[in-house]
């Protein structure tokens, strides 16, 4: 699996009397985190258009496509235009198992994609489908019925994914795939010049593919690298300082460190909210 981001187990937090959960998303100004959780996910892009890195393809969405993410697979929306919007379903895995129980829903209980997992709809069933999950959020007041809502809208979602069209994918190109893993390794040492010279591309187009493929220049994913590697030797703040976690990351400077931070999670590194 290719690794372009720190991947994180997220836990969704979800009411206990939920079976999942359902909600409208729209473009937000910050960095999405290269993750996967134990549900299964879709999203119905609603508008505009974007970039999915799902393991190591690459998606890109716009009105109409649907996608399907699942448990083990790690993902992250990379590119999205300032139109973006999209509706995104959430399902327990123990819950699909007694909802999904057709042999056609057979996917739906798997823990990885064993075949398409991005199609475009129909506007007329994009439209209908929209309509369902408009009408389904409305009911999280009322647990029994919005379980029952969200379990009819998936099964929903799935009938039309299936009878919708492909989207093609893309690979990632080898020498960005290469790349990648180097500065996993050695974020804080190697430079452009040296990373080039090991993918066997010239720096310039390392730089250009690179960012076309992945939606982020390479300065910024070295960047990630050592906000992840922060994160692990900081922990609770109780083996290292601040400062201290900051600069054994690979960071030059703590002014650089919180500009870091603050662009990638969107609080400050003195903030409680990032580690509660």
């Amino acid at each position: 699996m290719l690794s372009f981001f720190v991947v994180m187990l997220e836990a969704l937090n979800l009411p206990k009397d939920w079976q999942g959960n359902l909600w409208h998303y729209r473009f937000q100004e910050w960095r999405h985190t290269y993750h996967h959780h134990v549900e299964l996910e879709f999203n119905l892009i609603t508008r505009g258009s974007g970039v999915y890195l799902l393991d190591n393809e690459k998606y890109q969405v716009r009105r109409g496509d649907l996608i399907w993410l699942y448990p083990t697979q790690s993902h992250v929306l990379v590119q999205e235009t300032d139109d973006f919007e999209m509706w995104i379903g959430v399902f327990r895995p123990q819950a699909l198992g007694t909802l999904a129980t057709d042999d056609n829903h057979a996917p739906l209980r798997r823990d990885r994609a064993s075949g398409e997992v991005c199609r475009r709809l129909p506007l007329k069933q994009v439209q209908q489908l929209c309509t369902l999950l408009e009408e389904v959020a409305t009911t999280k007041e009322q647990a029994a019925h919005f379980n029952a809502g969200l379990g009819y809208a998936f099964l929903t979602a799935w009938q039309v994914f299936e009878k919708a069209s492909a989207i093609p994918i893309e690979d990632v190109h080898p020498a960005v795939d290469k790349a990648a893993q180097i500065l996993q390794r050695e974020s804080d040492v190697i430079n452009l010049v040296q990373l080039a010279r090991q993918t066997g591309l010239s720096p310039a187009r390392l730089s250009r593919l690179f960012k076309q493929q992945t939606g982020t220049t390479i300065v910024d994913f070295r960047n990630r690298q050592r906000l992840g590697k922060f994160l692990r030797l900081y922990g609770n703040g109780q083996r290292l300082t601040m400062l201290a976690a900051a600069l054994a990351a690979g960071f030059g400077s703590y002014p650089q460190f919180h500009r870091v931070f603050k662009k990638n999670l969107g609080c400050t590194p003195q903030s409680n909210s990032w580690h509660q």
